[in-house]
C-alpha cells in the first residue's frame, strides 16, 4: 500500500469526527479534506445546544484556523467554501451521553451513512473534575464503541487515546490492551461503576451542603477527587487515568468491531505537515519552554540524560490514517504507540540545548530596551529537593514579606503578589512536567514498526510520513517547535 492507497480509502466514504475542535482533531478533519477532497461526509461532532451553536464552533474554532491556510490556498477562498459546504456537516451533541443525545429521529439515518468513526474527543487536562473526565475520557469511549456497533456499514473505529495510559510503569512498556479493573497499583482493583457511583455521592453531599450553607466549591473538590482517585489506584493524573478506563471500556464492549487504538506520546508543534510549526497551546513537553522564555524560574525538575519521548503532531495524524486504511475492516484490535523513544530518542540535553541556542539567537528585549540575560536552570533530580529549595529560598521568605506587609499597612503587597504569582506559576509548571521528567517507561513500537514496513510512505517528503527518524529533534526544535510555542503558546496556555 502506498500514499495513494491509502487517501484511497478515504473516497466517497462517510467519517464521524468526535473532539474536532481539538488539537489533534483539528490536523485530522484538515489532513482528511487535503489529502481527499472527494470524500463524501465529514459528520463533526461538538458540544452545543443547537445545530446553528454547532455550525458556530466548527466555523470558528476549527475552519477559522490558520490550520487551514494550505486549503484555502490551495482551493481559492470560494474554491474552499464550496467543499466545506459540500463535505462538512457540524452535530450539536455529547459524546458523555447515550448516543451521543443527538435526536432518535436523525440516528437512524446517520447510522445508516456512516463508513468510519474517528473517535478523539477528550478532556486533556490533567487537574479537570472527575465527573467531567470521567463522562469524557472513560463513558465517552463505551458510549461510542456503543454508537460504531449500531452503524452497520461500519469499516473501522478510531480511538485516539494517549501512551501515558501506562501511567509512570518502568520498563518496556506493550501495545496490548488494557484488561478490565487492573490498577497500575500493586493489589488494587478498579470498579469503573463504583468510581461513578462514588462521584454521584458526592455531588449529591455537595448539593446538600450547599444548602445547609456550605460555601465549598464544587468545582475545586471534584478536581481534587479526580486527582486523589487516580493516585490511589497508581496513575499520576486525572487525565490518563480515565483516557485508561476508556480503553478498559472499549476492550470489554468492542465485539468484533474493527478497531484501531492510536497511542501517541507527548504531542509537539506539526513536523511539515500542512506546515511546520502549527501547535495550539503549550502542552507537556512546552512548560520548560514557556518558563525559559519568561525566565520565571532559577530551577527545575529532571535529568538531562533522560529520554522524553514526543513526537510530532503530523506524524500522530499520519500514522492514524495509514493505520485506518492498513487494517480496513478487520474484526478485531490493534494498538499502536507513536512514539520516538526507540526509534530516534530526544534527550534532555538536545531539548536543553536547542532552548539555550534559539534564546542566545533571540534574546528577550525587556520594557527598558536591554536584553534579559540567558540562563540555564539548575535540573533537580529528586522532586523532593526542588520542593524543599523552593519552600527554603522563595516560599518562606515571600510568607515573611507578606506579615511585614499587613503590619505596615500593605506597603510591599504589590511585590509580594508580583512574585508569590511567579511562585504558583512555577509549581503549576512542576505540577504538569514532574511525572514525565522522571519518566522511566520505554514504549514499545513493534506494531508501528511493523505498520511503516507493511507500507510504502517512508521519508520526509511522503504524504503520510511517521517516521521519527527522518527528523533531527535539535534543528526541529530550534527551528520549528520553540518559535511555534511562543507564537502559539502565548495565546493560549496548556492546562494541568
Amino acid at each position: 500500500m502506498d500514499a495513494v492507497e491509502v487517501a484511497g480509502c478515504f473516497r466517497d466514504k462517510t467519517i464521524l469526527v468526535t473532539g474536532s475542535t481539538g488539537f489533534l482533531g483539528k490536523l485530522l478533519v484538515e489532513k482528511i479534506l487535503r489529502v481527499q477532497p472527494d470524500v463524501k461526509k465529514l459528520y463533526l461532532l461538538v458540544r452545543a445546544p443547537d445545530a446553528a451553536s454547532a455550525e458556530q464552533r466548527i466555523l470558528s474554532q476549527v475552519l477559522g484556523k490558520d490550520l487551514f491556510n494550505t486549503l484555502r490556498e490551495k482551493h481559492g477562498l470560494a474554491g474552499f467554501q464550496k467543499l466545506i459546504k459540500e463535505k462538512i456537516v457540524p452535530l450539536a451533541g455529547d459524546v458523555g451521553t447515550r448516543d451521543f443525545s443527538l435526536d432518535s429521529s436523525r440516528l437512524e439515518d446517520l447510522c445508516e451513512e456512516i463508513d468510519i468513526i474517528i473517535h478523539g474527543a477528550a478532556t486533556t487536562s490533567f487537574y479537570e473534575r472527575y465527573d467531567v473526565s470521567l463522562a469524557t475520557n472513560a463513558l465517552g469511549a463505551q458510549y461510542g464503541c456503543e454508537f460504531a456497533k449500531k452503524c452497520p456499514n461500519l469499516k473501522m473505529l478510531l480511538h485516539v487515546s494517549t501512551a501515558f495510559v501506562a501511567g509512570t510503569q518502568e520498563g518496556l512498556l506493550l501495545e496490548k490492551a488494557l484488561k478490565m479493573g487492573q490498577a497500575l497499583r500493586p493489589g488494587y482493583h478498579l470498579d469503573i461503576k463504583a468510581e461513578l457511583q462514588l462521584v454521584e455521592k458526592v455531588k449529591t453531599e455537595l448539593t446538600a451542603a450547599k444548602s445547609g450553607g456550605s460555601d465549598q466549591s464544587e468545582k475545586t473538590i471534584m478536581k481534587e477527587l479526580g486527582l486523589k482517585r487516580a493516585c490511589h489506584f497508581g496513575w499520576p493524573n486525572v487525565y490518563t487515568f480515565t483516557k485508561a478506563m476508556g480503553e478498559m471500556l472499549l476492550e470489554q464492549q468492542r465485539g468484533d468491531l474493527p478497531v484501531v487504538i492510536i497511542r501517541p506520546t507527548m504531542v509537539t508543534s506539526t513536523y511539515q505537515d500542512p506546515f511546520p510549526g502549527w501547535i495550539e497551546g503549550a502542552r507537556t513537553i512546552d512548560a520548560l519552554i514557556v518558563a525559559y522564555d519568561e525566565q520565571a524560574f532559577p530551577c527545575f525538575v529532571g535529568d538531562l540524560k533522560d529520554t522524553m519521548d514526543a513526537v510530532p503532531a503530523d506524524m500522530v495524524v499520519n500514522a492514524t490514517l495509514v493505520a485506518g486504511a492498513v487494517h480496513w475492516n478487520e474484526k478485531g484490535q490493534v494498538i499502536y504507540h507513536v512514539s520516538s523513544a526507540l526509534r530516534n530518542p530526544l534527550t534532555g540535553h538536545v531539548f536543553e540545548d536547542a532552548c539555550w541556542d534559539y534564546f542566545s539567537i533571540h534574546p528577550r528585549v525587556l520594557e527598558n530596551g536591554k536584553a534579559l540575560q540567558n540562563r540555564r536552570p539548575y535540573l533537580f533530580k529528586k522532586f523532593s529537593y526542588f520542593r524543599a529549595y523552593l519552600t527554603l529560598m522563595y516560599k518562606l521568605p515571600l510568607e515573611m514579606l507578606h506579615a511585614v506587609s499587613l503590619l505596615f499597612c500593605g506597603l510591599f503587597s504589590q511585590y509580594y503578589q508580583k512574585h508569590n504569582r511567579r511562585y504558583k506559576f512555577l509549581m503549576l509548571l512542576v505540577k504538569l512536567y514532574a511525572p514525565y521528567a522522571f519518566f522511566k517507561g520505554c514504549f514499545d513500537d513493534t506494531n508501528l514498526t511493523r505498520l511503516r514496513k507493511e507500507v510504502k510512505i517512508n521519508g520526509n517528503g511522503s504524504l503520510f510520513n511517521f517516521d521519527v527518524k527522518s527528523m533531527d529533534w535539535h534543528q526541529y526544535l530550534l527551528n520549528v517547535h520553540v518559535p511555534a510555542v511562543l507564537k502559539y503558546g502565548r495565546k493560549k496556555k496548556g492546562s494541568v
